[in-house]
C-alpha cells in the first residue's frame, strides 16, 4: 500500500511536468520569434540608414562637382527622364544633369568612374527621348539631358568641301534650318528630323536617301567624344579612328557624342514628290532595286505596305493633288495587299523642265498600276519635315503619347520574298495602326568598320513596323496584339534562319546580344573594355552590366 502511495505521487508529478513542458517550449519559441523580428527590423533599419547615407553622400558629391550646369533632383524632371517615345519602359534615375558645356559631362562621367566598381551609378545620354525601349534611361543613375548642351552654336563651313559643326544635342531640324541659310544641307536624313545628332549617330540614321549616300553615320567627318572614363577625345578616320568607328552606330556604349562634323551638299529648293501603287510584290521590289542603281533618277526612294485600309485612295495620297481624281476614284483594291512606291526628285526652279522629263522617263520604265500615279511639288524643307506635320495632327487627337511597339528589321534581298509571303500573307492582317515601311539599301554605302550590324548581302531591305497602340483597345490596335504580332514575326525569321538583323534592337540577355553581333561580338566587347571598362555608359541598352569583368 505504501509502495502504491509512493509511486502515485511520482506518476502524478511526471504527468504534471509533461503539462508544464509545452508552455515553456512555446514561451521560448515566442521569444525566438520576437528576437528574430527585432533583429530583422534592426538590420533593415541599418541597411536603410546606410543606403540613405550613401544616397545623401552621392547627392552631396554630385552637387559639389565644378560644373556650369546643374543636377536636378526634381520629381517631374526625373519622371520625364524615365519616359521615352516607346512609352512602355520607365526607369527612374537618381538625378538629371543639365550640362552647359562638354566639361560638365566629362567631369560627371569621370566622377562616376572614380567611384570604382563598388558604385552602381551609371550614366545615360538622352537626346529628344525618341528611344523605343528605355535605351536612354538609367535606373538609379544619371541621365544627361543632351539638349541642354550648347557648344558654340551650329557653325557652317561653305568651302569646296562644305561641312557643319554641331553639338551632339542639336536637333536635325535646327541643323537643316541653319545650313539652308548657306544654300547647303546634310546629305542623309532620318524620316523624322526632331531627333538629336548624337542620338541618330549612335544608331545609324536611315531614310530614303541611304541607298545613295548611306546612313547618317556614313556622312560624319569628325567627332568629339566623352569616353566612359571621362576623357574628352577628338576622333576621325585619321585620328583615334578606332574610337571613331566604335561610336558610330555604337548604341552609346563607347562614349557620349558631344560634337560632330557632318558633310554637306548644295541644297535644292523644291521636291517633286511621287507615289504609285503596286499589287505585285515582285514588280514592286524589282522596280525599287532598279531605281537605286539608276543614274540621275530619284534622290529618295521608300515604299510601304497597305493592307485592308478603308478610304484607301484618301489615306494613300495624303496631301497629294491627283492628276486625274476621277480615274483614281475608280481604283479598287479588292482586298489585295498593296505596295506603295514613294519617290522624290530634288530640283531648283530653273531646272523644272529638265527634271520633269527625267521623272517621266524613269516612271515609264516602272510597272506600277497606271491609274494610281499621284504627284505634287513641295519645298525641300516641307518634304524633309513631313512627319512633323503628322505629329502635330496626332498630338491634337491625343494619339502621340501612346505606346509605340515598333519593330525595325534589316532583311537580306535573297529572303525578302519569303518574308513578304509569310509576314504580309499570314501574320500581319492590317496596317491601320501605323505604316509598314519597306525599301532597299546598298551595303556598299555602309562602312563595316562601324559598330552597326547589317546582313551580309550587297542589297538588303529595311522593313519597319511603325505601330501605335491604342491604350483602351483589346483588339488589333491594342498593345498586346501588336507585341504578339512582333513576336510571331521574329520567331518566323529565326525559325527560317533568314539572316535578319534588328535595327534599334533591344534584348534581355547578353547571349542574345552576342547572337545579334555574331562575328563582330568579340571586337565590340574589346572596344567596350577599352573605352568604358566599368560599363558606366548607356545601361538602358542592356548589353553590359556595370563592373563586368572582361576576359582576355
Amino acid at each position: 500500500m505504501l509502495h502504491f502511495n509512493l509511486l502515485h505521487p511520482l506518476t502524478t508529478n511526471l504527468s504534471s511536468m509533461k503539462k508544464l513542458r509545452y508552455p515553456c517550449f512555446n514561451l521560448v519559441r515566442e521569444y525566438n520569434i520576437l528576437f528574430i523580428k527585432c533583429f530583422m527590423i534592426l538590420l533593415i533599419s541599418c541597411i536603410t540608414i546606410r543606403l540613405n547615407f550613401s544616397l545623401s553622400s552621392i547627392h552631396f558629391s554630385l552637387k559639389s562637382l565644378p560644373i556650369e550646369g546643374n543636377f536636378s533632383f526634381d520629381e517631374l524632371d526625373l519622371k520625364n527622364a524615365a519616359r521615352d517615345f516607346g512609352n512602355r519602359y520607365q526607369s527612374h534615375p537618381m538625378t538629371v544633369l543639365h550640362p552647359k558645356s562638354v566639361s560638365d559631362i566629362a567631369v560627371t562621367v569621370k566622377h562616376v568612374w572614380s567611384l570604382g566598381p563598388s558604385s552602381e551609378l551609371t550614366v545615360a545620354a538622352r537626346g529628344h527621348g525618341h528611344s523605343l525601349q528605355g535605351q536612354a534611361q538609367a535606373h538609379g543613375g544619371i541621365v544627361i539631358n543632351m539638349e541642354s548642351l550648347k557648344v558654340e552654336g551650329i557653325k557652317v563651313y561653305d568651302g569646296e568641301f562644305p561641312y557643319v559643326d554641331v553639338s551632339g544635342g542639336d536637333l536635325w531640324i535646327n541643323v537643316l534650318n541653319e545650313t539652308l541659310k548657306y544654300g547647303l544641307a546634310p546629305r542623309s536624313w532620318t524620316d523624322y528630323l526632331h531627333l538629336t545628332v548624337g542620338g541618330t549617330l549612335s544608331n545609324a540614321g536611315v531614310s530614303g536617301q541611304a541607298f545613295r549616300h548611306g546612313p547618317q553615320i556614313s556622312n560624319v567627318l569628325k567627332m568629339e567624344i566623352v569616353t566612359g572614363t571621362g576623357e574628352v577625345v577628338n576622333c576621325s578616320e585619321k585620328q583615334n579612328n578606332e574610337l571613331f568607328y566604335s561610336v558610330l552606330g555604337g548604341l552609346g556604349q563607347f562614349g557620349i557624342i558631344t560634337k560632330a562634323r557632318i558633310k554637306l551638299e548644295p541644297a535644292p529648293v523644291m521636291v517633286k514628290w511621287i507615289r504609285v501603287l503596286y499589287s505585285d510584290f515582285t514588280a514592286f521590289t524589282r522596280d525599287q532595286e532598279q531605281l537605286i542603281f539608276a543614274e540621275k533618277a530619284f534622290d529618295y526612294i521608300e515604299g510601304f505596305v497597305i493592307k485592308n485600309r478603308t478610304g484607301l485612295v484618301n489615306n494613300w495620297r495624303l496631301s497629294f493633288n491627283p492628276q486625274d481624281p476621277v480615274q483614281a476614284s475608280k481604283f479598287k483594291s479588292d482586298g489585295r495587299t498593296l505596295f506603295c512606291l514613294e519617290l522624290a526628285k530634288y530640283f531648283n526652279l530653273e531646272e523644272s523642265s529638265e527634271v520633269n522629263q527625267e521623272v517621266e522617263k524613269h516612271l515609264s520604265h516602272l510597272n506600277y498600276i497606271q491609274s494610281t500615279l499621284f504627284q505634287t511639288e513641295v519645298t525641300y524643307i516641307d518634304f524633309l519635315d513631313r512627319v512633323h506635320i503628322s505629329e502635330a495632327k496626332l498630338r491634337s487627337k491625343g494619339l502621340w503619347d501612346v505606346p509605340h511597339p515598333w519593330l525595325n528589321l534589316f532583311i537580306p534581298k535573297s529572303k525578302i520574298h519569303n518574308f513578304a509571303d509569310t509576314v504580309f500573307g499570314n501574320i500581319v492582317k492590317e496596317t491601320s495602326n501605323g505604316p509598314i515601311l519597306i525599301y532597299p539599301v546598298n551595303k556598299s554605302k555602309w562602312d563595316e568598320r562601324t559598330s552597326v550590324v547589317i546582313p551580309d548581302e550587297d542589297i538588303f531591305y529595311l522593313v519597319a513596323f511603325l505601330a501605335s497602340a491604342i491604350p483602351s483597345s483589346n483588339g488589333g490596335e491594342g498593345l498586346e496584339h501588336i507585341l504578339s504580332q512582333n513576336k510571331r514575326i521574329l520567331e518566323y525569321c529565326e525559325r527560317e534562319d533568314l539572316g535578319v538583323k534588328q535595327y534599334l534592337a533591344h534584348y534581355s540577355t547578353q547571349e542574345e546580344w552576342q547572337t545579334h553581333y555574331g562575328p563582330k561580338w568579340e571586337i565590340f566587347k574589346q572596344r567596350k573594355s577599352i573605352y568604358d571598362p566599368l560599363a558606366i555608359l548607356a545601361p538602358g541598352q542592356g548589353i553590359f552590366q556595370k563592373s563586368i569583368t572582361f576576359s582576355s
